[in-house]
């Protein structure tokens, strides 16, 4: 397969510039119909708003100091910055004034509780005011800070007003000042990575490079010796061993990050420090933090991912154990850490496009991630096991919300996700009924796709365009994808030598009528895993297209690991499921072990097995409907795929 240079920058396209339908139109709406104000609602709720007006009293500790040192209220400014970026895009989908004056109103509670010199954070202005910057390990001002700023930028970007993104941009001039490494400056770096990406984001809509060279410090500084949480916490007076990680690798900060190898600590803040190296090795073409992402990138893609994209299985550190440890029932895998995964595999396609990465971004999308929201809109997953005994159910809230807002802000962003631009190309990474706008080369250019997938795998793009222009249109095809084809003005396109690392890469001069027919085979599939991983051992999963599926004891009864899958996966039949959105189910061939076993726990003869039919449907819609099991991994029988 040909490969690309990645000395060019590709870059998103901004949301405004994308109008999606189909699946993710769907979940649009539902963040529309409801997500949205529900997020303000909940902040409300939860004391969050009440926190920064400044014109009633500090409501002080809500949530109580835990054994770590903090508390979970010290987060709240990221609540609000994730659920003003949540709003501002789907503003830009539905106008809805009465949501936009609310988070005005917000706005202007934070513009006035800004202080002189720039600094913003409500809980050490208004409950540990003396506390500013004395723990960076812990205390998530810069996290918190992170997110304000990708609230404001979407915000200006969906509706044009400034207060906010202005406000966000004193306070980053601030951090200009009390971060850096000349005399007097905090040679420091966040506890939870956010801000090194949300710097970026700065930077591309106010086209200043200071906040560039910002993100890129605190990234550069990451790890380094003599260590700054160490120092700092010998400053304030802590023993710098006295905490409850106990190992600066639950922060990714071990080492310096060009340094490591191997994907540790926190699942979440890995994603969002991997997502800010992967901006600032584009816009720097910085080679040698992309090689040390490239590690990185196999190292988790490899060893320590479920096959949803979930990453993390442990709620002990939120994050990473040893590899091959996948545990299905017990599996953290935290719906942020899912959307952080999307976000890094997005920004490792900024140097070039590449499937390695596309894959995996859409599999964590369409799992993993979206899983984490119901299909009304209204209720949530923190972690997304792959198998239940019928106790874990979608929640309306959480005593740490930041799931919510962020599958929320994913989802209502998608289109920027899909698309990316480069001087001379277009790139789509992702399927799904859309139109997209860009500029290229002083032609304007519009690209619509015309398909039902995931559902369906036949996909039409349709091109205007204001002149004639020559630019390449890069198109990925799934590795799981056998048997695609390509069309261009209805003739065929031989793939093999137009193919660039995983991408059909089309350069002509392209013009208004223009058409391409890609269709894509969603034929079912079985995975196994490498058999380190015990927890699956003698078990298969079922894929169609990007989704994984799943048994849900609504459609098989009790009891489902006494399904095993066999028989011809070809003799698979799908149906449309009325009550989960006209997702697409798969009626699959299967025998189970006989439901009367009797009253014996153990007895010499085997179970009779009854043949017939089991429905999957896909894993991100579970527990949609009635509450019960779930299974993802299966026992696996004598399959076939004929």
């Amino acid at each position: 397969m040909n490969k690309m240079k990645r000395d060019r920058q590709f870059r998103p396209l901004p949301v405004p510039s994308v109008d999606v339908h189909g699946l993710f139109g769907d979940r649009q709406d539902a963040i529309c119909d409801s997500t949205a104000e529900t997020l303000l609602d909940r902040c409300v709720e939860a004391g969050m708003v009440r926190a920064i007006d400044t014109s009633k009293p500090s409501p002080g500790v809500v949530i109580p100091i835990q054994p770590w040192g903090g508390t979970t209220q010290m987060f709240w400014d990221s609540d609000l910055g994730k659920s003003i970026e949540t709003v501002a895009y789907s503003l830009y989908r539905r106008p809805n004034p009465k949501l936009e004056a609310r988070v005005d109103e917000i706005i202007d509670m934070y513009a006035k509780m800004q202080d002189e010199d720039g600094y913003l954070n409500a809980w050490f202005q208004r409950v540990q005011p003396g506390r500013r910057w004395t723990n960076l390990r812990d205390h998530h001002e810069l996290y918190c800070a992170g997110h304000l700023i990708e609230g404001a930028v979407a915000y200006f970007q969906a509706t044009g007003k400034r207060k906010l993104l202005d406000v966000m941009c004193r306070f980053a001039d601030y951090m200009i000042k009390v971060f850096g490494s000349g005399e007097g400056q905090l040679r420091g770096y966040c506890g939870h990575e956010e801000i090194e990406l949300a710097l970026v984001k700065l930077a591309r809509v106010t086209g200043q490079k200071k906040y560039l060279d910002l993100s890129k410090f605190f990234i550069d500084e990451r790890g380094t010796e003599p260590h700054f949480f160490t120092e700092e916490a010998i400053r304030d007076g802590r023993d710098p061993a006295s905490f409850i990680q106990k190992t600066y690798e639950y922060s990714q900060s071990h080492l310096p990050v060009r340094e490591q190898k191997k994907v540790v600590g926190h699942a979440v803040r890995a994603m969002y420090l991997y997502s800010g190296m992967a901006d600032v090795a584009t816009e720097y073409n910085d080679d040698s933090l992309t090689t040390a992402l490239e590690t990185l990138w196999d190292d988790l893609t490899t060893k320590q991912m479920y096959v949803t994209g979930g990453i993390g299985p442990a709620a002990s550190n939120e994050g990473f154990t040893d590899y091959y440890d996948l545990p299905n029932e017990s599996a953290y895998a935290e719906t942020c850490a899912s959307v952080g995964l999307v976000f890094w595999a997005s920004r490792m396609l900024g140097r070039s496009p590449n499937r390695r990465y596309a894959d995996i971004m859409e599999q964590a999308l369409y799992n993993g991630a979206m899983s984490g929201l119901s299909l009304d809109g209204k209720t949530f997953f923190y972690e997304n096991p792959l198998e239940s005994a019928g106790k874990h159910h979608r929640w309306v809230w959480h005593h740490c919300p930041c799931c919510p807002p962020n599958i929320a802000r994913l989802l209502a962003s998608i289109g920027s996700y899909m698309y990316a631009v480069a001087d001379d190309e277009i790139v789509v990474h992702l399927y799904g009924e859309s139109t997209a706008r860009f500029d290229l080369d002083g032609a304007k250019i519009e690209l619509s796709q015309r398909t039902r997938y995931p559902w369906d795998g036949a996909i039409r793009f349709e091109l205007k365009a204001d002149k004639p222009v020559r630019f390449a249109l890069s198109l990925r095809i799934p590795e799981w994808a056998d048997g695609s084809t390509l069309k261009v003005n209805g003739r065929a396109l031989d793939l093999a030598p137009v193919m660039v690392d995983g991408y059909a890469r089309i350069e002509r001069e392209w013009r208004t009528g223009d058409h391409i027919d890609l269709d894509i085979p969603l034929a079912p599939r079985t995975l196994f895993a490498n058999p380190l991983v015990r927890q699956d051992a003698g078990r298969t999963a079922l894929m169609r297209g990007p989704l994984v599926y799943c048994v849900e004891s609504t459609d098989n009864g009790e009891g489902l690991n006494r399904i095993v899958l066999e028989g011809k996966l070809s003799e698979a039949k799908t149906t449309e499921i009325a009550e989960l959105r006209g997702a697409v189910a798969l009626d699959v061939p299967v025998a189970r072990d006989e439901a009367d076993w009797g009253s014996a726990l153990y007895r010499t003869s085997p179970p009779r097995i009854q043949r017939g039919t089991a429905r999957f449907v896909p894993y991100a819609f579970w527990d949609n409907r009635a509450p019960g099991e779930m299974l993802v991994w299966v026992r696996a029988g004598e399959l076939s795929g004929e």
